[in-house]
């Protein structure tokens, strides 16, 4: 597998900081092997092209929200608690890498649709864990039995991403970490059993 190869991940974070610091369409392939400091020729050992690259950097940093977020779905939490737990995670993840969250906020939706349906496919397995945070609320009564899964999983995905989108536009100037458990609270407000009139 390419992934176990030695220079894979290097070319993926160099990857990173070029679309980060240049954006997508000019970030070209040699600027990317010029940080990952290998020659030219030895990204397409590893790459079709620029549009494979993009796709491999969402892969591979999605699967680090994934591998959290499951650990914590498997864990003894409440579902209140496991989406918590998401969403510091995801808050945290972004936090910590400038360049990670310039790229997934900004340069991900300036893509092509064929490129975009791509990444889309890659954060299904996301979203799919979202979905049994939902559902397993609704089975245990933390959240309204009648609510639409899909939608709230869309209230929640985009509530989430739309914080980190606004953080990054406004130069990362205030702690993002701070936020999940405000944005945590308004979520279940709105997943919250209903309440009699």
């Amino acid at each position: 597998m390419r992934k176990n190869r030695p220079k894979y991940k290097q070319i993926i974070d160099a990857a990173v900081v070029v679309i980060a610091q240049h954006g997508y369409h000019q970030a070209q392939v040699s600027k990317i092997a010029k940080q990952a400091g290998v020659a030219d020729g030895t990204i397409y050992l590893y790459f079709k092209n620029k549009e494979d690259i993009l796709i491999s950097l969402f892969e591979e940093k999605m699967q680090l929200f994934i591998e959290k977020v499951s650990e914590y779905i498997a864990g003894d939490l409440s579902p209140s608690e496991k989406l918590l737990k998401m969403i510091e995670n995801h808050f945290k993840v972004l936090a910590a890498d400038h360049h990670l969250a310039v790229v997934t906020q900004l340069e991900l939706r300036q893509t092509n649709l064929d490129l975009r349906l791509k990444i889309n496919s890659v954060l299904k397995e996301y979203l799919t864990l979202v979905d049994q945070i939902i559902r397993e609320g609704m089975e245990k009564g933390e959240f309204d039995s009648g609510l639409d899964v899909r939608l709230v999983r869309q209230m929640i995905f985009g509530t989430v991403d739309e914080t980190v989108t606004t953080w990054v536009m406004n130069k990362e100037k205030y702690d993002l970490v701070s936020l999940a458990a405000p944005v945590h609270q308004l979520i279940i407000n709105g997943c919250g059993k209903k309440t009699a009139v």
